[in-house]
């Protein structure tokens, strides 16, 4: 059968979190061979898994991410790639055991309404009207999503502002009591109040409160462990702090640190 999919559109075959079982549940659905997805590797932060419909099985190829030097490769096997859309272009055309890969496995449609309107303070935001609907492409972050609504428009959206749509809601007459800033969900939780900004000086120290392991794809961004103690050099009103860790420059989500008196001092400002 012919490879029908574009191994550079991430969104169709990335799946990112996703526990074997649900991989595997996910593929037994599928009868044809060939269909698959590429999950994040629960045992190994950093690799992938490559999941594959095969005959009457579902197989989970590990691939590792190699750094050389400046260079990141990733191996499946014995081969090597320098990014996983050449690894999964080279496997549209050669068997992995039984089968190339055909096609990726379908996602569940999910879709939300909006609870209030929101509309962005940031370029990647999406704004949106109490009472649309949105589908939901990714879950980035506990307060943040990535979705798409009816127009295509693709952004962030904040978790508090919607709920999930099943369908069966009315949208009808949901914009005629707006919502007050008291009745609003705080999204301080991602934007920082912008007088906390004006008023901290910098660079200053902050003290890592909450470990966090950074999408592959993004070199720009830091790994964070518990007790790291990172130089802040900027302080970005969306919440993706800059500062220096170990040697290395990148951003971070200011929620995981607190402020400290100097590089190994006491904490300075609540969280």
């Amino acid at each position: 059968m012919t490879s029908l999919f574009d191994p550079y559109d991430k969104s169709s075959w990335y799946f990112g979190q996703m526990s074997r079982q649900d991989a595997t549940e996910l593929l037994m659905g599928e009868k044809e061979g060939g269909v698959f997805l590429v999950r994040d590797s629960n045992s190994i932060h950093g690799d992938y898994v490559l999941c594959v419909r095969e005959d009457s099985k579902v197989s989970h190829y590990i691939i590792n991410k190699i750094q050389q030097s400046d260079h990141t490769k990733y191996r499946i096997g014995d081969q090597m790639f320098p990014d996983l859309p050449n690894l999964l272009a080279f496997y549209k055309l050669h068997y992995l055991d039984t089968t190339p890969l055909i096609r990726p496995a379908p996602r569940k449609i999910e879709k939300v309404i909006a609870k209030y309107d929101f509309d962005g303070s940031d370029q990647d935001d999406l704004p949106f009207r109490k009472g649309d609907i949105l589908t939901v492409i990714s879950k980035d972050e506990e307060q943040w999503w990535t979705a798409r609504n009816t127009l295509g428009q693709v952004g962030s959206i904040p978790v508090p502002y919607v709920q999930k749509y099943d369908g069966g809601q009315h949208t009808q007459g949901c914009r005629e009591h707006p919502p007050t800033v008291s009745t609003a969900p705080d999204l301080t939780t991602r934007r920082p109040p912008t007088n906390n900004i004006q008023q901290r000086k910098l660079p200053a120290y902050a003290r890592v409160k909450q470990v966090r392991v950074p999408n592959a794809y993004d070199k720009t961004a830091l790994k964070l462990e518990v007790g790291d103690v990172i130089k802040v050099t900027k302080m970005n009103i969306n919440g993706q702090w800059e500062g220096e860790l170990n040697g290395k420059v990148g951003h971070f989500p200011f929620t995981h640190v607190e402020f400290v008196d100097s590089e190994t001092g006491d904490t300075t400002e609540d969280s």
